[in-house]
C-alpha cells in the first residue's frame, strides 16, 4: 500500500515564511500583487487549496522558490536540483499557538507573548498597579502582546541567533606565549563577539623562594561586543577558563575589578578578597625644559 504523507499547512507555511521575511499581511500583499483578504483567508484556512499562480508569487515576495521534486527523490530535495543549493527546514512562528482576544492569529513576523500579570505588558509600564490583586486592577489586560519597532526586534531576533550559534574555544598558537591564555567567542561565519585573556605567574618567582613550582594565573580580561552583552557570553567564556584549570595544574586565578565587574566575576564563582583596589602608574624621567605628558 503507498504511503500517502499529511498535507502541507499552507496557513502556518505562509505565517512563518513572512516572518522570515519581517512582513505583515499588508506588506506582503504590496509586495505580491496579491490582496491582502486573500492572505489573510490562507493563514486562517478559510482558503484551504489557493490556486499554484498566488503561491507562486507569495513565496517569490520573501525571497523563496516554488520547487516540486518527484516521489523518492529526498536526496534531490536536500542537494536542490543543480546539487549546489542545500534546502533548510523553515523554522515555525514561535507563538503560533497564541490568540489575541477574539481568537484570531498574532502578527507573524512580530514577537508576540503571552500577558498574565501587569509586568507583562508594556502598555502598563507607566502604572503604578502591577502589585494591586486581579480584581483592582483599573484597565484590562489584552491576551498578547508583541513589539512593533522593528530595530528592537532586530536586536533581539540577533541576540537569540548569537546565543544558539556562539562557540568558545582556546586560542593558540600565532605567536602567543606558551603563559599567556586566550579564549574566544565567535559565530559560524568568524565573527568575534568576545574573548577573554589572563596570563601565567609564577608564584616562586612572586615570593622569591622555592614553592614546589606553584602557577597561577591573573586575569586580564573579559571583553564582549556592546551589542552581544546581557547573552551570556561572559560567563561561557570564565567557564571554559576554568575547565582549562584542572588540566593545566592552576589552582587560582587571581582578578582585580570594579563596579559592574565585580557582580560579574562574583556570579562566575569568584571571592572578593580585597575592596577598593589602587591603580598604580610608572612614569618615566622627564628631560629638562619637556612638559610631562597629561
Amino acid at each position: 500500500m503507498r504511503e500517502f504523507k499529511p498535507r502541507t499547512d499552507l496557513g502556518v507555511t505562509l505565517r512563518a515564511l513572512r516572518r522570515q521575511a519581517d512582513l505583515s499581511q499588508r506588506q506582503l500583499a504590496q509586495r505580491s500583487g496579491v490582496p491582502q483578504a486573500t492572505i489573510a483567508r490562507i493563514e486562517s484556512g478559510r482558503t484551504a487549496d489557493p490556486s499554484f499562480r498566488v503561491l507562486e508569487r507569495l513565496v517569490s515576495a520573501v525571497g523563496g522558490r516554488v520547487m516540486i521534486f518527484a516521489a523518492g527523490a529526498a536526496g534531490a530535495a536536500r542537494a536542490g536540483p543543480t546539487g549546489a543549493d542545500e534546502a533548510r527546514l523553515l523554522p515555525a512562528v514561535p507563538h503560533e499557538e497564541l490568540r489575541d482576544a477574539a481568537g484570531r492569529h498574532c502578527p507573524a513576523h512580530l514577537d508576540a507573548r503571552e500577558v498574565r500579570e501587569p509586568r507583562d505588558w508594556p502598555g502598563a509600564w507607566w502604572a503604578q498597579w502591577h502589585d494591586l490583586p486581579p480584581q483592582r486592577w483599573p484597565a484590562p489586560l489584552p491576551a498578547v502582546t508583541y513589539v512593533q519597532d522593528r530595530s528592537e526586534r532586530d536586536r533581539r531576533r540577533r541576540g537569540e541567533r548569537v546565543r544558539r550559534e556562539v562557540r568558545v574555544r582556546r586560542f593558540t598558537g600565532g605567536g602567543l606565549p606558551a603563559t599567556s591564555w586566550r579564549f574566544l567567542a565567535e559565530l559560524p561565519d568568524g565573527e568575534l563577539v568576545g574573548e577573554l585573556r589572563a596570563h601565567e605567574r609564577s608564584v616562586d618567582l612572586l615570593l622569591g623562594y622555592d614553592l614546589g613550582d606553584r602557577r597561577e594565573l591573573v586575569l586580564d580580561g573579559v571583553l564582549v561586543a556592546p551589542e552581544c552583552r546581557l547573552l551570556g557570553i561572559g560567563r561561557r567564556l570564565v567557564e571554559a577558563l576554568r575547565a582549562e584549570l584542572d588540566h593545566a595544574g592552576v589552582a587560582t586565578v587571581h582578578a582585580v575589578a570594579e563596579f559592574g565587574g565585580v557582580g560579574f566575576l562574583r556570579a562566575c564563582g569568584f571571592q572578593v578578597e580585597w575592596h577598593r583596589p589602587s591603580a598604580l602608574r610608572l612614569a618615566g624621567p622627564v628631560s629638562a625644559g619637556r612638559r610631562p605628558p597629561r
